[in-house]
């Protein structure tokens, strides 16, 4: 089984058979949403990371350093990550590439939204596809508004779960959110990108009534732990 956590915000920790332990955009510190008691993971074996925006590369730099593990994210954002890392530490991969990570498989994939860090180019935004063999296979969506192209991502990848940002704003809200479902066709659905600052209004309430009645939503609270 793959076990997912909320960690408030676009964050996430989703945890293998194998027991390895995966983080995807940890924006723990200064993240309103994020429990304390996930402030300060014990262990960490790799990071994705959807684009360079500071709420969403986070801690990505500091656990790198504490658990020497790899990070995963689009050539230009990791170029710019290695260098405050220390290290050189993981294949770069860009739209459409993927690697074997930890047993699984890790693609990236098309994400519709803005990339930055610190002021620099990073590239674009992402989303990732992680497929574990005999598992369910997870979609991230990263920030992105709904783009048709999800239809292909569901006929190529056909992901079981799919993590779709619904604050509004910055992403895309639920009505969009209910459309990219459809394309992506994932019989459920978790939302992100919602509830940490009062911009985003965007609430899984909303998008459960907008929803095809044969997707399930799963809306687990900040630092609630789902089994898929």
């Amino acid at each position: 089984m793959i076990s997912l956590t909320w960690l408030g915000h676009a964050a996430f920790r989703f945890d293998l058979p194998s027991g390895d332990r995966i983080y995807v955009d940890p924006f723990l510190a200064g993240n309103p949403s994020c429990p304390a008691s996930e402030l300060e993971p014990e262990r960490v074996d790799a990071i994705l990371v959807t684009h360079g925006h500071g709420d969403h590369v986070g801690d990505t730099v500091k656990l790198a350093r504490t658990f020497a593990c790899p990070v995963i994210a689009q050539v230009e954002l990791r170029e710019l990550l290695a260098a405050e890392i220390g290290a050189d530490m993981t294949q770069a991969l860009n739209k459409g590439g993927g690697r074997e990570l930890l047993g699984s498989r890790v693609t990236l994939t098309h994400a519709n939204h803005s990339s930055s860090y610190n002021g620099s180019y990073t590239g674009e935004s992402c989303g990732f596809v992680v497929e574990t063999p005999g598992r369910p296979t997870l979609y991230f969506a990263g920030d992105t508004n709904v783009f048709g192209d999800m239809e292909l991502i569901g006929r190529i990848y056909a992901p079981a779960v799919a993590v779709l940002p619904i604050g509004d704003h910055f992403t895309m809200g639920p009505r969009e959110a209910a459309v990219a479902a459809e394309l992506v066709g994932a019989p459920r659905v978790i939302p992100s990108h919602y509830a940490t600052f009062p911009l985003l209004t965007g609430t899984p309430e909303a998008l459960r009534e907008l929803l095809p009645a044969d997707v399930e939503l799963i809306a687990p609270a900040p630092g609630e732990t789902v089994t898929l």
